[in-house]
This record gives structure tokens, C-alpha cells and sequence, in this order.
């Protein structure tokens, strides 16, 4: 399932999503908002993107995912618009028969997901400026 929401993500609803009786595994990965960056004190993200173009570009590297790795099933849901302190931008969840498939498949989608979909952010910073 691939997701992009303004609301706050729901970990137990994601992982519920994946859940299989055939799963030996499941993996979630939530991406979360951080107070430091590079010794910049954060305030606030903002995302923001095209979404039928994020939604294609998540959907395949979905199925680049099953193509690799025997999983059951995947979830991905990215947030958008201004999020705070703690909270997840970003939620990754794979079922898959074996742990070690379900770990491998979670990391490379969050690295490969990072570097390819048009979604983008902005750093709002503490001092009031942005990047």
C-alpha cells in the first residue's frame, strides 16, 4: 500500500497492514523529525510534493522491492505538509516469510526512497530561517 497523507501517522494501523499469518518477519521503519541537524536546532519540516508523481515513483520501488526480496506484503506512507519535533514524516512496513529478507528490503527502501522520489523538505530552523 503506498500512502500520502497530512495526518499524523499511525504506527499500529501500518503495522496491521502488513500483518500476515505467512510472516516470520515484519519491519517498520518510522522517519522521524529530529531537534539537531548538523548542530542547527530544528523547529519545524515541511514537506511537500506532485502526487501522482511520488505515488508512481513509491509504487515502483514497491514492486523493485518484490522483485528482490520474498515479501508478503509492504506498506509506505509518507506525510506531508509542516510537522513537528518527534513526530514520523515517513513509514515503512514489510512482512516477509524470513527476517533477514524483511530488514534488507525496509533499508533499501528508506535509502532508495530518500534519493528518488520527488517528495521534498524544508528545514525550518530555530533561529527563523529556512532551507
Amino acid at each position: 500500500m503506498i500512502s500520502l497523507t497530512h495526518s499524523p501517522l499511525d504506527p499500529s494501523a501500518i503495522l496491521a497492514q502488513v500483518a500476515s499469518n505467512d510472516a516470520g518477519a515484519v519491519v517498520l521503519f518510522l522517519g522521524t523529525t529530529r531537534e539537531f541537524t548538523k548542530g542547527r536546532q530544528t523547529a519545524s519540516l515541511d514537506y511537500e510534493c506532485y502526487p501522482q508523481m511520488a505515488e508512481a515513483k513509491l509504487a515502483e520501488l514497491e514492486a523493485q522491492a518484490r522483485e528482490k526480496w520474498p515479501l508478503i506484503h509492504v506498506s509506505i506512507v509518507h506525510r506531508l505538509g509542516r510537522l513537528g519535533l518527534g513526530e514520523a514524516s515517513i513509514a515503512i512496513a514489510v512482512s516477509s516469510p524470513h527476517r533477514q529478507a524483511a530488514f534488507e528490503a525496509g533499508k533499501w527502501l528508506i535509502d532508495t526512497i530518500k534519493e528518488d522520489v520527488p517528495i521534498w523538505k524544508q528545514e525550518n530552523w530555530a533561529d527563523g530561517t529556512s532551507e
